[in-house]
């Protein structure tokens, strides 16, 4: 059933139009993503949907007695309430059942009523009905709910009694959201949910949203988050809107492959316009040949031209280059402890970083990643130990909070009094790569959006040619686009990575190990990010086994006396049966992984498939067998792969099947 609908939506800006003839359906229990670029109108859409403004052209329709839950970007939480009041305001209506419920338990204990067993009982089935309505709205576990939602924000029992006002701002928007969550509205539109929150409250928003009863309409940078949450994405460039089903990463695929075809039909229309015009071009003034010319030309003028793909989208072009090499060995930490004012936040900390490597620093939020940083690079002095970098080390730092920015300069007066020897035309093209522009670079830094003061940032690192780069929180600020862009060019960068980042699709693509920070110190895992996720799963399950082996032998050895011989028996048995079963686990979930991935790539090849034979019975496609030859070859190639994930997919599944 379709809860609502964005049809042929318009909105302009003066004489500029931002989007035109958009279409959205959302579906009651749908997963949708709305992406695209940094002003393409993604937040302008999501107003007109949440019904704050209206569109210029076209209408939103919706389901009667749809409810519709909305979370603007970064909209904190404005209330005098304590916490657990404002977050038990949702349950109005639990609270006034619960204060009849008690009215109703006084009544029934008055002698007067009592003694009246008529009046007795009419209010003993009011209660009983009162009762029952409470239970089937969850009165009596809404608070264990609202516990729930509120740890999964990080707010403990030690704060339910604090002021909404006492908050900082992403605390407030952390509990906007929350108590969004738990109004269970039948659309929740949320504009960027993911800001101010760490790895461990990402995780449990996803999870929570997975089990989510109602619609989601979510715009986001974490392209972690989306996949895991969505499964349909819409498409907001060039103006205008293009829907696809599947996740992130099957967005990204499939984006790719209609850019490509688009591509390919626009080649092929190009080189058929110029030959007929090369044709009209010499043959027009020759009366033998001038008829077919015309014709030609006649055929030029009614040909429906293709527009050049992607023809109106700007994309930042940079890489980072070192100007000399270091040696092997880049830094050093051991048995190190941060902090400040003499309290320690982590210890002991150790990090070994060597030569062209990448490595991840993750961990709670608080817990002194960035502090780790800023003591590595001398800012912040270690509470214990020191950092010793290499030989020919040059390090280059991207501060997350900007203040290596002078807002009282201009764009190009940033880079230009660092680098005054640079010609200022040279200055400008390195700016045009980083999408400073035209009188862009006259702005002054104060001016600037915070994707512009990032990309700035970045600007000012790139030229520094540095071969040890130093991120604090590097995609902060940018959209989708620019994250990749970003995550090119630190693939290709002929130096080392050190950083700290909270966009677990950043740390798979760049990182080759990932520290974790905990107040015990620093763990290091050689691998991205899920390598990082699926060691910390087994060592969980590890560590619940021996608790739970210990608590069993605990409770054996209380009922009986057994000697030493006959103890170190069954310990024996049960470690290689530990070990056998988690070796089983690790197969099996590597299979589930495997069978997943197959499963959406037939998915994939089917609509592929399905997309070429329409494509296929199309008049224009009919008419032209150049068209049909390029089409079905397509499909052939397509068909003989869907054979190859077929096998695989039958042969992995039955493989799962005998470890079930």
């Amino acid at each position: 059933m379709i809860l609502l609908q964005v049809q042929q939506v318009m909105r302009r800006f003066g004489a500029d139009v931002l989007f035109d003839n958009v279409q959205m359906d959302i579906q009651e229990h749908g997963r949708v993503a709305l992406v695209g670029r940094n002003g393409a109108g993604k937040s302008t859409l999501l107003k007109m949907i949440a019904g704050e403004t209206v569109p210029d052209e076209g209408q939103i329709s919706m389901r009667r007695g749809l409810t519709i839950g909305y979370l603007a970007q970064d909209q904190g939480l404005d209330s005098n309430n304590t916490i657990w009041e404002e977050m038990s305001s949702v349950f109005a209506e639990l609270h006034a059942l619960e204060d009849h419920m008690h009215k109703l338990e006084a009544q029934l204990s008055d002698p007067q009523i009592m003694n009246d067993d008529q009046v007795y009982q009419q209010t003993l089935k009011s209660y009983d009905q009162v009762q029952t309505e409470f239970q089937q709205k969850n009165g009596y576990g809404y608070q264990a709910e609202i516990r729930g939602v509120l740890h999964g924000f990080q707010f403990g029992a030690d704060v339910y009694d604090k002021s909404v006002t006492e908050l900082s701002g992403g605390q407030k928007t952390q509990l906007a959201l929350a108590k969004l969550l738990l109004e269970k509205r039948d659309l929740l539109i949320l504009d960027e949910p993911t800001n101010h929150l760490d790895v461990e409250t990402l995780t449990w928003l996803e999870g929570y949203l997975q089990s989510y009863t109602g619609a989601l309409l979510i715009v986001s940078h974490d392209r972690y988050f989306l996949d895991r949450v969505v499964n349909e994405v819409y498409d907001l460039s060039h103006h205008e809107m293009v829907h696809y089903t599947g996740n992130y990463d099957r967005f990204i695929q499939e984006k790719a492959a209609r850019i490509q075809a688009q591509w390919k039909h626009y080649e092929k229309q190009q080189a058929e316009i110029s030959k007929l015009e090369d044709f009209v071009n010499r043959n027009i003034v020759r009366a033998s040949t001038t008829k077919r010319a015309q014709s030609r030309r006649k055929q030029l003028a009614k040909m429906d031209r293709l527009d050049r793909p992607d023809g109106d989208d700007k994309a930042a072009h940079f890489g980072f280059h070192a100007a000399k090499q270091s040696g092997n060995i880049v830094l050093t930490v051991k048995d190190a402890a941060v902090g400040y004012q003499g309290t320690i936040l982590s210890e002991p900390d150790s990090l070994d970083v060597k030569k062209h490597e990448a490595v991840a620093i993750v961990g709670p939020n608080g817990i002194g990643k960035s502090t780790f940083l800023k003591s590595v690079l001398g800012k912040i002095p270690f509470i214990k130990g020191e950092a010793v970098f290499g030989t020919n080390v040059e390090t280059g730092y991207y501060d997350q909070e900007q203040r290596n920015l002078h807002d009282s300069k201009t764009v190009l007066g940033e880079l230009w009094d660092e680098h005054p020897t640079t010609p200022e035309k040279d200055i400008r093209t390195i700016l045009g790569s980083f999408l400073f522009t035209g009188e862009d670079v006259d702005k002054p830094v104060h001016a600037l959006s915070g994707g512009e003061r990032a990309r700035l940032l970045l600007t000012k690192l790139a030229m520094q040619n540095n071969n040890f780069l130093i991120l604090d929180e590097p995609t902060n600020h940018l959209d989708i686009d620019s994250r990749e862009v970003l995550e090119v060019a630190l693939n290709d960068f002929d130096g080392t990575l050190l950083f700290v980042s909270h966009d677990r699709y950043f740390i798979n693509q760049v990182a080759t190990s990932v520290v974790e920070v905990s107040p015990e110190g620093t763990e290091l895992f050689l691998g991205d990010y899920d390598y990082y996720v699926d060691k910390k799963q087994e060592q969980a399950e590890i560590e619940a086994a021996a608790a739970s082996e210990a608590a069993e032998q605990q409770a054996s050895a209380s009922s009986e006396p057994e000697t030493a011989a006959t103890a170190a028996a069954p310990r024996s048995k049960g470690q290689q049966n530990y070990q056998a079963s988690k070796q089983q686990q690790r197969e099996k979930r590597k299979l589930e992984r495997s069978v997943a991935a197959l499963e959406e790539q037939m998915t994939a090849l089917d609509e592929q498939a399905t997309r070429i034979q329409a494509e296929m019975s199309h008049p224009d496609a009919v008419a032209d067998i150049g068209k049909l030859q390029d089409l079905q070859k397509e499909l052939n190639a397509i068909n003989a792969q869907q054979e190859e994930v077929e096998t695989d997919w039958t042969e992995q599944a039955e493989a799962l099947e005998e470890l079930d």
